[in-house]
């Protein structure tokens, strides 16, 4: 029997959408059945205005918008009393992690295995206040297209592979976040437009990261699930339970999580 875990388009929020067309089945008879709504061979997403200051084209939706469509709604304000990440040209040219490590307290391996430092996280949220300073002042290109803040980035998601779960998803941070780790490229008319396969990866990775360090860290696992579930559902996918009861009948032993 082949097992089903769905991953379909979950509603608008935060100032993000998905946009998917044409039912596809991709079938392997080793994993389980992913279903997605998809493949017109690009996804389109717009990231809203940014009221820290940093923003990605919030343009309209569809291929066959002529002007009339407003697009997406703005993000929520940032979560009051959330954690800051304030980095600059020279923190990122430097690939420094000092700030966000200063700005959450994470000075040790001991902080990342403490439930109640993670759930402080969460609960309080994490955001980025960035200001680059672009060589040519004539450069438009959005930062999530810049080389070498993408870079700081890929750094900083290698060190601490969780972080989409406790990012200000309101405020838009998880979709500028996997905007800086997945290959896309920015329409005038779509906004940014992903590679369909490429964030299909990143959102099953991090699904596998966040649920283990959870359950490592001891929380339920209900509330390991629901938050997995959750932080899909903000990138447009729903990822059903199937899948978890793979992952719970076949486990990896904590030391063998590079990320724990």
């Amino acid at each position: 029997m082949i097992h089903q875990c769905y991953l379909t388009p979950a509603p608008t929020t935060g100032g993000f959408e998905l946009m998917v067309r044409n039912p596809v089945l991709l079938r392997n008879p080793t994993t389980p059945l992913v279903t997605m709504r998809q493949r017109q061979r690009q996804f389109a997403a717009s990231v809203a205005f940014n009221p820290q200051g940093n923003y990605d084209l919030p343009l309209s939706l569809s291929d066959d918008d002529d002007g009339g469509n407003e697009g997406a709604p703005l993000p929520l304000p940032p979560t009051p009393g959330r954690f800051e990440v304030v980095i600059d040209t020279d923190t990122i040219r430097r690939l420094d992690l000092s700030p966000f490590q200063s700005a959450t307290s994470i000075s040790s391996k001991s902080s990342s295995s403490s439930s109640a430092w993670a759930t402080e996280l969460m609960e309080r949220t994490v955001g980025f206040s960035i200001t680059y300073k672009r060589d040519d002042p004539y450069d438009n290109r959005e930062l999530s297209e810049m080389p070498d803040v993408r870079l700081w980035f890929v750094r900083l998601d290698a060190m601490y592979p969780w972080l989409p779960v406790v990012l200000d998803w309101r405020a838009g941070e998880l979709a500028r976040y996997a905007a800086m780790l997945v290959p896309h490229q920015m329409s005038f008319k779509l906004g940014v437009v992903f590679n369909p396969e490429a964030l299909e990866l990143f959102i099953l990775n991090k699904v596998f990261v966040v649920y283990s360090w959870l359950l490592h860290l001891g929380f339920p696992e209900p509330k390991a699930r629901l938050k997995a579930t959750d932080m899909a559902r903000m990138l447009g996918f729903g990822i059903g339970d199937e899948l978890f009861h793979l992952l719970l009948d076949h486990p990896v032993p904590p030391s063998h999580h590079p990320h724990i």
